[in-house]
């Protein structure tokens, strides 16, 4: 996976942003999708109230739009329940 400098510019400022709207969220990892290499995941932990992980998809959709809109990267934010180790993952 390559991440050049304006992506990099840009997935730091929307992590930063959303952490400091919704502080109960973590920043996980970066991936591609399996379904689309130039497609770029952010994956963070949900917050536990559902309503505000609803909250979350919509802020976070709005602002990956805006993204792709203006610089016409694909990046999605991908809120999951359960921060599972890299050693589950990667079978390490």
């Amino acid at each position: 996976m390559r991440i050049n400098f304006k992506q990099k510019e840009l997935i730091d400022e929307l992590i930063n942003t959303l952490i400091k709207k919704f502080p109960e969220v973590e920043f996980i990892d970066i991936t591609e999708s399996p379904e689309d290499s130039e497609s770029l995941w952010i994956n963070v932990t949900a917050p536990n109230d559902e309503d505000k992980e609803i909250e979350l998809r919509a802020f976070a959709s709005d602002k990956t739009t805006d993204i792709l809109t203006d610089y016409g990267y694909h990046i999605l934010v991908m809120p999951t329940r359960m921060r599972i180790p890299n050693c589950l993952l990667f079978g390490e």
